[in-house]
């Protein structure tokens, strides 16, 4: 499916970076490892290169990757890019100064199997940044998210707050706010904005 959507000229989602990512990256440690989840076509990847990072775009479309690719040539910096299904990735152990998802909305086993791995993925002091589509988007006159039939692929925040419990949370935020992402993200949408660190302590209460 996801072939055939990125398979044309034009970057669907754009070519700019996520507002959200954009506002907040520089948590992540300055020239540091990120690996970006289900990123497509690589706006947020080319932009994280853009500014010192050292990126790994991953993605099961290899059409998606193959336009980050081009986007990074374009703009004069580099990016790795790996074809994977989140389904069955493994992220590696003390590998990552930054985890990046921005709009990766996944079933729940997949969101788990990916959720599971973020602590040990993570270098002492790593980022897992998040923004994903709230279930109240749906009443939202906004273009965007998962559709109704798909309701577990939408974000909340109890669930990353018990599935991401080992990380000391630094953001965390249900909202509505304004998108401009081309066509396929538009108008006032309901978000979940997480932000979480891994310390030697790992586990945190709230």
């Amino acid at each position: 499916m996801w072939n055939e959507r990125y398979n044309e000229a034009e970057y669907i989602f754009g070519t700019e970076p996520n507002d959200f990512l954009r506002d907040t990256f520089k948590k992540i440690t300055a020239g540091g490892k990120v690996l970006c989840l289900a990123e497509g076509e690589g706006r947020n990847a080319v932009f994280l290169a853009e500014q010192g990072y050292e990126v790994t775009a991953m993605d099961m479309s290899e059409v998606g990757l193959n336009k980050a690719l081009k986007l990074a040539q374009d703009r004069g910096v580099e990016i790795k890019t790996q074809v994977a299904d989140l389904a069955n990735y493994e992220f590696g152990e003390a590998q990552w100064d930054g985890i990046v998802a921005i709009w990766a909305h996944l079933p729940t086993a997949i969101r788990q199997h990916v959720h599971a791995q973020i602590v040990t993925a993570l270098k002492p002091n790593g980022i897992f940044l998040l923004e994903a589509y709230t279930e109240q988007q749906l009443t939202m006159d906004a273009v965007g998210g998962p559709p109704a039939t798909q309701k577990e692929r939408f974000g909340s925040l109890a669930v990353l707050r018990a599935e991401l419990a080992e990380l000391e949370e630094i953001t965390g935020i249900e909202k509505q706010r304004m998108i401009s992402e081309s066509t396929r993200h538009q108008g006032l949408s309901a978000v979940v904005q997480f932000i979480a660190k891994k310390t030697d302590k790992h586990k945190f209460k709230r």
